[in-house]
């Protein structure tokens, strides 16, 4: 996109008109402490080679520890080509598909990620991707309540194992709805959603069911059991998976006797680096009877006048395209970009090597959990089975576990007390594939001095 220039005017009449003093008042919400002040001296017209050196002194200050942190944003291996594909003019200028004339490359790809998606989930029908996987299980919810016409309540149950930044973002979405949000307990010894939880609502109206698997804290769910009980009481059943998981586990259509209504989730950790946590995209597909309550933008195949086949927008059920009140989403974009990145991610591993990472990442954490809890005072909290994320109770105030650990150059994982007052003193721990053996060994050399000091 062309730089605009503004005269000195321009600036001093805008400024004017909106009751601004100055440029830097535009941004008075950022605190000071985040502020860089260095840019104030910025020379002016530096050349592209001064301009890069520049860059990558700033860079050099920033603190990039080795990753342990998982908690809904994961440290995957992207091989060069994704991105090298994905920055192609045809792809990187390549805006979402307003239109039913979008370039037939554009309506292909996100076709074929719509097709990789269902096969992820076992669904029939996938969208052409969503914000992110907050978002997304948002929307997720508010389709379910527009699916199960027979409900009156509009009352939501949500496990408490579901990540508490989702749980927030469902809040904010439906809060203005007339949708009523339960949070159901979860056992504090395995760390999964207690079926007794769903004893006092058996028979009645309850609009939705939401299941994490596997949860914020790693941990497995019972699935079939939770979808089952959905079934049995006319309940839309939501499932909000990590996609690598699905290259191990079952899908979420064979969850239970009949599958889950809606599966829907994050999709950073194909192709979209951590980048300080964004841009990533969400990822929604349902059973083919839903469709129309589907929100986003679906692709179809077709077969053009000349018999050859060819690729357009079959379904746009949003306030752009039709009457507001009869809009299923107010989704104005996709992520078109990153689930580019993230097909060419996909097609490059296929089933056997998006096996293979999910294998790596299991057998990467519970190493790491072997090792770190024979620490004195180190522990696993839950008894459940858990993916490639667990947590540990520590015996030592976490904040300042987490504090020495970055001074020795680890990020070592996310501390969920802010969000679960019973979880004090606990630390979330990841070790995806990019985690070698030696890495490892220097977490648990690190947290073992650390651990020992005085008054641990």
């Amino acid at each position: 996109m062309p730089f605009i220039p503004h005269t000195a005017k321009d600036t001093e009449e805008m400024l004017a008109a909106i009751g601004a003093p100055d440029i830097h008042a535009l941004f008075d919400e950022i605190p000071k402490s985040l502020q860089y002040a260095g840019f104030q001296t910025m020379p002016r017209g530096l050349n592209e080679m001064d301009m890069l050196k520049e860059a990558q002194t700033l860079a050099s200050q920033n603190r990039n520890g080795l990753c342990f942190i998982g908690a809904g944003c994961y440290d995957h291996h992207i091989p060069a080509v994704v991105w090298d594909i994905a920055s192609r003019g045809e792809f990187l200028t390549a805006y979402t598909p307003y239109q039913a004339e979008a370039s037939q490359g554009t309506l292909q790809l996100l076709y074929e990620y719509q097709t990789m998606i269902c096969e992820l989930t076992g669904m029939e029908v996938a969208n052409a991707s969503m914000y992110d996987g907050a978002t997304a299980l948002a929307e997720a919810v508010l389709m379910a309540v527009r699916v199960n016409k027979h409900s009156k309540t509009s009352r939501v149950l949500i496990a408490g194992t579901v990540h508490p930044f989702y749980r927030e973002t469902i809040e904010t979405v439906v809060s203005n709805q007339h949708i009523e949000v339960i949070t159901l307990p979860f056992d504090p010894q395995q760390g999964i959603t207690a079926l007794s939880a769903l004893d006092q609502y058996k028979g009645e109206d309850i609009t939705a069911l939401v299941i994490a698997q596997p949860n914020f804290f790693g941990c497995l769910e019972q699935v079939d059991k939770l979808t089952d009980w959905a079934q049995a009481n006319n309940t839309i059943s939501v499932a909000c998976v990590n996609p690598v998981s699905l290259a191990l586990f079952k899908p979420p259509a064979l969850w239970g006797q009949q599958g889950v209504d809606i599966v829907c989730g994050e999709g950073q950790p194909f192709g979209s680096p951590m980048a300080s946590g964004g841009p990533y995209f969400g990822f929604l597909s349902t059973r083919m009877a839903h469709v129309r309550q589907m929100p986003g933008r679906l692709i179809g195949c077709t077969i053009d006048k000349d018999g050859k086949r060819g690729f357009s927008l079959t379904l746009q059920a949003r306030e752009q395209h039709i009457r507001r009140a009869k809009a299923t989403s107010n989704i104005c974009t996709n992520q078109g970009l990153l689930v580019t990145a993230a097909t060419i991610h996909m097609s490059l591993l296929g089933a056997e090597g998006l096996r293979q990472v999910a294998n790596q990442c299991h057998e990467n954490t519970h190493e790491l959990v072997d090792v770190l809890t024979q620490i004195d005072g180190v522990e696993k909290v839950f008894s459940a089975p858990f993916f490639h994320e667990c947590l540990l109770q520590l015996s030592r105030p976490v904040e300042d576990v987490l504090k020495e650990l970055s001074d020795a150059g680890i990020a070592g994982g996310f501390a969920p007390n802010t969000y679960y007052s019973s979880l004090t003193n606990t630390l979330l721990v990841c070790a995806t594939e990019m985690r070698t053996q030696e890495d490892i060994s220097n977490y648990a050399k690190a947290l073992t001095v650390i651990m020992s000091k005085r008054g641990a």
